[in-house]
């Protein structure tokens, strides 16, 4: 995951390591995955993105 100093301060600096996001146009929702396993970790609850995390084409 990123590096995040000082702690406590709700802000992430660079993007999170070892995971992509990907839309699914069946439930129009961003989901996460692992990039060396390539399962799938979370779906988002909008329809927006997930912040900080880089897009898979």
């Amino acid at each position: 995951m990123a590096k995040n100093p000082p702690p406590g301060d709700n802000r992430r600096k660079g993007a999170v390591k070892d995971r992509s996001q990907i839309h699914n146009p069946k439930t129009d929702r961003f989901v996460k995955r692992d990039t060396d396993t390539g399962r799938f970790i979370d779906q988002k609850a909008d329809k927006k993105p997930f912040k900080g995390v880089r897009k898979e084409r």
